[in-house]
């Protein structure tokens, strides 16, 4: 678990910090300009950092799954989660390289103001001069494989978790396996609920103000939620929240 934690959290960084200090400094300073170095790195890193978070999920919820329902053959397995991860950051690596090529050999037009906090698809290919159809279609099918496939893995993981569970006979027994789990099923929960509310829905449908809360929402507060939600599990945070509850009580009370 804490190989995969230690992916995750490195994961974040990368992820936060792609986005987070530009963000800031437009909303400090005002509208703020970019090379187009810059923004081709930023919608290159992004998009990385999206599919490595797809798929590092679903080998997580695999591993919960070896550890609940194969517990004698988990610590024999441990090769596999080398191999997850790492196909995990190849993957994330390599993805993004066919969208970022042809969304950014597209014609321009002379204004190029970006209506977002960060360079994401569709504010992008706004700009272009050019028919955009084929950029568009080829990202689908690409984003629809790099969602769909890690979110259905996830979901057969937590199928076959949950049989396993309903199974055990004492109720310890079965707060235990889903303490195990919990953790990673609310980041899960997060990180797909914003995502595809960001993308499900189409952009002619939503608000512009709407749909840049939505995408802070998984690219800055997820990963700021996600470290505390894994850390719920620690006995000395708990105590620390319940400390901070009770003496906020109190002084609401007095």
């Amino acid at each position: 678990m804490y190989f995969f934690l230690s992916n995750f959290s490195f994961l974040e960084i990368w992820y936060a910090t792609s986005i987070a200090p530009k963000m800031l400094q437009t909303l400090l300073s005002g509208p703020e300009v970019i090379s187009f170095v810059g923004c081709v790195a930023q919608f290159y890193f992004f998009g990385s950092m999206a599919v490595v978070e797809c798929f590092l999920l679903a080998a997580m919820s695999y591993d919960r799954y070896l550890a609940i329902c194969s517990p004698l053959q988990y610590s024999s397995l441990i090769h596999t989660r080398f191999l997850f991860a790492g196909g995990s950051w190849l993957r994330g690596f390599l993805t993004p390289v066919v969208t970022v090529t042809m969304t950014f050999q597209l014609p321009f037009c002379a204004a190029y103001n970006i209506d977002h906090f960060f360079r994401d698809l569709a504010p992008v290919i706004e700009l272009a001069c050019s028919d955009t159809e084929t950029v568009e279609k080829t990202t689908f099918i690409l984003a629809s494989f790099i969602t769909m496939v890690p979110f259905l893995l996830t979901v057969a993981s937590y199928i076959h978790i949950v049989a396993a569970v309903f199974k055990i006979s004492s109720t310890a027994g079965k707060q235990q396996a889903f303490s195990t789990c919990s953790s990673h099923l609310i980041v899960v929960t997060l990180y797909y609920g914003t995502l595809g509310t960001v993308y499900a829905i189409p952009t002619a449908t939503q608000a512009a103000a709407l749909n840049k809360i939505f995408s802070m929402l998984y690219t800055v507060v997820t990963p700021m939620v996600n470290p505390i939600v894994y850390s719920l599990r620690n006995k000395d945070v708990k105590n620390a929240v319940r400390r901070l509850m009770s003496q906020w009580a109190y002084t609401k009370e007095t």
